[in-house]
C-alpha cells in the first residue's frame, strides 16, 4: 500500500467526524445519531456511496440545520470528504465507512429523513444487478431506515442505470407516494431539488455533454 494510502487511512481514525470499524462508538449509533453524535434534535440526510463526500459537504453548507452523513466502503474517499468538512468548520457532518449492505445495522427504523444517491457504479453486468444500488433489495434497505414521509433522490449520468431504476419503481408502483423523474435533469423544472450542487464527475459527464438524470421518490 502506498505511504499516501497508509498517512489518509491513520488520519481518518484520528477524526471524530469519521466512524469506521474499530472504533469504539462503530456499530453503537444506531437510533442513537443525534443524541449520541450530533447531539441536536435535526434531521438526518444520509448519501450512500458518498465517494470524495461533495454532495455531503456541499449540502451541509447550505443547510446548518440539517445532519448529513456520508457512507462510503473507500477510506482513502472518505478521507478527502471529511477533509473538507473539517477545512470548513462544519459541524453538521459525518462520514461511516461500511458496506451499503450494512446499512440498517448503522441506522434505526425512522432514523433517516432523506436519502442521496450520486452517481453510483452503474454495474451493467447482469450478474451484478442485485449490487445496483437501486435494485430492489436496497431500495427496501432504504425504506426500512427512512421515515414514512422521508425521499430517495437519485443523480447519474447513465440511462440504462436510470432506466432499470424506473423499471423496478414501476413494480413497487403500490408502494410509491410520489416519483418525479426527468432524463434531462439540467432542461427540466427539477433542478431546485438538487441545490446546484455538482460533484467532480458530475462536471465531466456535463463538459462530455451527458445528459444528467435524476429521480425523486417517496414510498407511501
Amino acid at each position: 500500500m502506498a505511504r499516501s494510502k497508509l498517512a489518509k487511512f491513520a488520519a481518518i481514525g484520528e477524526r471524530e467526524n469519521v466512524i469506521e470499524p474499530g472504533d469504539e462508538l462503530y456499530g453503537q449509533l444506531k437510533g442513537k445519531w443525534r443524541e449520541v453524535h450530533f447531539q441536536n434534535d435535526n434531521p438526518i440526510v444520509l448519501e450512500v456511496g458518498c465517494g470524495r463526500g461533495e454532495y455531503t459537504v456541499g449540502m451541509a453548507q447550505l443547510f446548518p440545520e440539517k445532519n448529513f452523513i456520508g457512507s462510503d466502503i473507500k477510506g482513502e474517499r472518505l478521507w478527502k470528504g471529511s477533509t473538507m468538512a473539517e477545512e470548513k468548520e462544519l459541524v453538521n457532518v459525518a462520514f461511516l465507512r461500511t458496506f451499503i449492505e450494512q446499512i440498517d445495522e448503522n441506522f434505526a427504523e425512522n432514523e433517516v429523513d432523506e436519502i442521496w444517491i450520486t452517481f453510483p457504479d452503474p454495474r451493467p453486468r447482469d450478474r451484478d444487478i442485485k449490487r445496483r444500488l437501486t435494485s430492489p433489495r436496497f431500495l427496501n434497505l432504504y425504506k426500512s431506515i427512512l421515515k414514512p414521509d422521508g425521499l430517495i433522490h437519485l443523480k447519474t449520468d447513465n440511462l440504462p442505470l436510470y432506466e432499470y431504476t424506473l423499471e423496478v419503481l414501476q413494480e413497487k408502483k403500490r408502494d410509491i407516494e410520489r416519483l418525479l423523474h426527468t432524463p434531462d435533469l439540467y432542461k427540466s423544472d427539477l433542478q431546485e431539488h438538487t441545490m446546484g450542487i455538482y460533484t467532480t464527475y458530475e462536471k465531466r459527464y456535463l463538459a462530455e455533454g451527458l445528459p444528467i438524470k435524476y429521480l425523486q421518490l417517496q414510498f407511501k
